[in-house]
């Protein structure tokens, strides 16, 4: 049992992002939590934590099934202890032009990149308001703030998840959680920019695409601010990114 210990839910914690925030809340003595709706894909993020001295627990979930989601945070909570932070990273980024663009897939990537980080949010957050502290961070993108062409699903999906923080931060922020959306505004280095992007990843030597675990430090940073000083909306971007 670690109940005296505090938590931090990572879900979609993928081999970059999602990963590198979890080794950073770990860092800090925080019980890492991290989520995938395969758990084998966890374990070397896991193994990776518990080598450098921290705990981590990984949890198959489908986030967009409210069963899931409600039983997973019972667990946590119950087995575990108080999630402190909860950051939400599942992305859904898949291109294509609206004349070609099926009900089917529009609707799935609504599901996974907005409507998940609904039923995730406000099953940690009812917890989170019983304590009255927390902190509810969501991963947004560019998308989230302008649609682009062929990116219609993923804007409206980002743009959901958007609303969603304002909402929140607004309901929740009297009550001690802090709710913040993170803009990530560029490649990031990761094996799929590396291999389907190669010029672009030729750019990491200057600088030029952003590294998981300085995003990873940002959110860190908005956990720890003084609620006199709360940021809503990071935007985090490399020098070279047109905008």
């Amino acid at each position: 049992m670690t109940h005296n210990k505090k938590i931090v839910l990572v879900v979609g914690a993928g081999d970059a992002t999602g990963g590198a925030i979890a080794k950073r809340f770990a860092r800090e003595g925080y019980v890492a939590c991290v989520t995938r709706r395969s758990a084998d894909k966890l374990q070397h993020l896991i193994d990776s934590i518990q080598s450098a001295g921290g705990e981590a627990h990984g949890f198959a979930c489908d986030a967009r099934k409210e069963e899931d989601v409600v039983a997973l945070i019972e667990e946590i909570e119950t087995r575990l202890g108080p999630i402190e932070a909860f950051v939400f990273n599942i992305g859904a980024n898949v291109p294509c032009s609206i004349l070609e663009e099926t009900a089917r897939k529009y609707f799935k990537i609504w599901e996974m990149a907005c409507f998940s980080g609904f039923l995730n949010a406000r099953e940690v957050a009812k917890r989170m308001v019983t304590r009255n502290r927390g902190t509810i961070l969501f991963t947004g993108a560019t998308a989230g703030l302008r649609g682009s062409a062929g990116f219609a699903a993923f804007a409206g999906a980002k743009h959901g998840i958007r609303a969603l923080a304002q909402s929140m931060a607004r309901e929740l922020g009297p009550r001690n959680i802090h709710v913040a959306h993170v803009v990530v505004d560029g490649a990031i280095d990761t094996d799929f920019i590396r291999d389907n992007f190669p010029q672009k990843y030729a750019q990491k030597d200057q600088d030029g695409i952003l590294n998981p675990e300085h995003i990873a430090d940002n959110y860190w940073y908005l956990h720890s601010q003084p609620r006199d000083a709360w940021t809503f909306e990071l935007d985090l971007r490399p020098w070279n990114e047109s905008w």
